[in-house]
């Protein structure tokens, strides 16, 4: 039977009206909604490692990786098997559920998609889950990361249509709405979210939410991402965005899309323990744990756990797949 509550034909207005609600009410709806769909104090862990970093073509303005600005970086080509597999490792042990990949590519070459299909293949005897980010995806190369037993890819949409090409021109914002399509065919689940702080306006937030709202399906995974502002790239020293601005955006992200699990993912390095708490009140129910992300920093597990316990939260335990 469908739920009645599953929309996906929201009106931008009545997102705006969200938005616009006082926080009490907003809080108080997104985390009724919460606890309905999902655990009321329960938070998956994902660890993400760059398997290939650096010398991408594309201009995103946020991101270190693009071989358009000068950030310092480090690049690396695919790293072996055995490295990721002994990160994955790591990431299991200390608490982890979920393992994330992700390589500085416009679009992976067939070759490179089974390279990394042997990757999935080897985190997953670990008995984890496993997500991908690779860039733009062919529906047959989804269908091989699909055979190769991933569980979840992960392309953004980072920002609202009309605010997108103020931050990216080298891709289309149907490459992306294309790349998610060959994803869910393929049978595998969806990371879809976007980033917030990079100088958009309310308007720009709500109009990247109704985007995933009236998504035929509903990303299993949304990403709400809080810009990490990177020396050398052009979105270097705009105005951060306050964090209880943040916290609204999970609210509201929340409320359209009751099935997701809604993630506070990169920026959690700029927010303090409350902060963090009045997002998972939003309905945040999952992060990222580990020193960094694919190239900025990010909280330690250590510092998670000790916060986790502040706040009553527990790590959602592992999926029963096998492995050792």
């Amino acid at each position: 039977m469908t739920d009645q509550h599953i929309r996906h034909d929201w009106e931008l207005d009545e997102i705006l009206g969200l938005f616009e609600q006082p926080l009490n009410d907003l809080l108080f709806r997104a985390q009724s909604v919460h606890r309905r769909y999902h655990p009321a104090n329960e938070v998956q862990i994902s660890t993400l490692l760059s398997i290939k970093t650096g010398g991408c073509p594309e201009d995103c303005k946020y991101c270190p990786q693009s071989v358009h600005y000068d950030t310092g970086l480090d690049a690396h080509n695919l790293l072996a098997v055995d490295d990721v597999v002994n990160a994955a490792r790591k990431a299991r042990d200390a608490g982890a559920t979920r393992f994330c990949m992700g390589a500085a590519w416009r679009n992976p070459t067939n070759s490179q998609t089974r390279r990394v299909g042997e990757l999935i293949e080897a985190v997953k005897e670990l008995g984890m889950e496993t997500c991908a980010t690779l860039g733009m995806l062919t529906p047959s190369q989804a269908r091989t990361l699909a055979a190769a037993g991933l569980d979840y890819y992960n392309h953004n949409l980072d920002t609202s249509p009309g605010y997108y090409g103020e931050i990216i021109t080298s891709r289309s914002y149907q490459d992306r709405l294309d790349t998610l399509a060959s994803v869910r065919d393929a049978g595998i689940n969806v990371c879809c979210g976007g980033i917030v702080g990079m100088g958009e306006t309310l308007e720009d937030r709500a109009g990247l939410l109704h985007q995933l709202a009236n998504l035929p399906d509903h990303p299993e995974s949304v990403p709400i991402n809080n810009l990490v502002q990177v020396e050398g790239t052009p979105l270097h020293g705009v105005e951060p965005l306050p964090p209880l601005e943040l916290a609204r955006c999970i609210a509201v992200a929340r409320i359209l899309m009751p099935e997701s699990v809604i993630r506070l993912s990169a920026g959690r390095t700029e927010l303090s323990d409350e902060a963090q708490a009045l997002c998972f009140m939003a309905g945040a129910g999952s992060i990222f744990c580990g020193d960094q992300l694919l190239t900025t920093p990010n909280p330690s597990f250590d510092d998670d756990m000790e916060m986790f316990d502040d706040l009553g939260l527990s790590p959602r335990e592992a999926p029963v797949t096998g492995g050792a």
